[in-house]
């Protein structure tokens, strides 16, 4: 049986915003225009609530919290689909703050268990021309670490 090569997630998230700005009011994922502006809207300000208190988050803890806030049904992680919704969601909400904030407030979500990004937030971090492609793991955890210590500065309560 034939079995499809994985795309590199640089290229698989440039796919999907192509996608999405170009087949924009068509379902992404099986969801609304209206439900993804509804869990942007919702992501960002949890995102944000995390860096107030110079916290990160976990993909789990924002997905429960992500359903709680809006209603919405989470994203089954067990799922290469809903792994890849969560991904661009989390792109999304980087396209919505990038341009007033200049950080990756995706910076803050990290693996259950793992104290590192995923390889989506570097694959963006490529395409913003933010971190050179190519670069080392070192370099790739120390503009990690740059973003995290940013957001906490720019949003910390006083």
């Amino acid at each position: 049986m034939f079995a499809p090569k994985p795309l590199h997630p640089a290229r698989l998230f440039g796919i999907l915003m192509q996608r999405d700005r170009k087949h924009r009011g068509l379902a992404m994922y099986g969801r609304s225009d209206d439900e993804w502006d509804r869990l942007i809207d919702a992501g960002l300000k949890f995102l944000v609530e995390r860096a107030e208190l110079r916290k990160v988050t976990t993909y789990t803890e924002l997905n429960s919290v992500l359903t709680r806030r809006t209603g919405l049904p989470g994203f089954d992680f067990e799922r290469a689909d809903e792994r890849a919704a969560m991904g661009h969601l989390l792109g999304l909400v980087v396209e919505r703050d990038y341009p007033e904030s200049k950080l990756m407030i995706s910076a803050l979500v990290h693996y259950l268990g793992a104290n590192d990004a995923g390889p989506g937030f570097y694959a963006l971090a490529q395409h913003l021309g933010l971190l050179p492609k190519g670069s080392p793991a070192m370099a790739k955890l120390e503009f990690w670490i740059g973003q995290v210590n940013c957001l906490h500065e720019r949003h910390a309560r006083s």
